[in-house]
């Protein structure tokens, strides 16, 4: 099986791609399929987290693709630009993953979150589209994506120890 081990830049042609998902991205260990169906196997360095457009390098040369496959989100909408940036300011608090676009936003789907952006007067729908979220202000972060108990999803976070809370 080849192994893609490390990234190359953008510009350099592609003769293969593989569609992952958003939680497949975040992943620096993985098996997957190409669109050929050959299977390889990406080993990054931990942390590494994929990109749309991102290309990988397999041990034989060939160039791999990333591309964002499609996957269940919330897209929102809203009333005005200053409705969609106060909607965009509260997601944005509880530090969960969200795609930024001229016109609405895209997250992951969280009822606990869709009930709030409803509340803040912002208009919920169910779509299929690849997620590319915004990475943290200072490029580095973080995110994990699960679901918990009562439905909540990922949660970003910019690597850093947490704070002692005796200080």
């Amino acid at each position: 099986m080849q192994l893609a081990t490390h990234l190359v830049p953008r510009e350099i042609q592609a003769v293969e791609s593989v569609e992952l998902t958003f939680d497949q991205r975040e992943r620096s260990r993985l098996r997957v399929a190409l669109a050929s169906g050959e299977e390889i196997g990406i080993q990054l360095k931990v942390g590494t987290m994929l990109s749309h457009g991102d290309k990988l390098a397999l041990d034989d040369g060939r160039i791999v693709e990333v591309i964002a496959a499609d996957e269940s989100l919330h897209e929102v909408r809203a009333a005005n630009v200053t409705q969609l940036a106060r909607i965009a300011y509260h997601v944005g608090n509880r530090h969960v993953p969200l795609q930024v676009q001229d016109d609405h936003l895209l997250m992951l789907p969280d009822h606990v979150l869709r009930a709030m952006v409803e509340g803040l007067g912002g208009r919920v729908t169910e779509v299929r589209r690849g997620f590319q979220p915004e990475s943290g202000a200072y490029g580095h972060s973080h995110v994990h994506h699960s679901h918990d108990d009562e439905g909540h999803g990922g949660r970003i976070h910019d690597g850093l120890s947490p704070r002692n809370q005796d200080r």
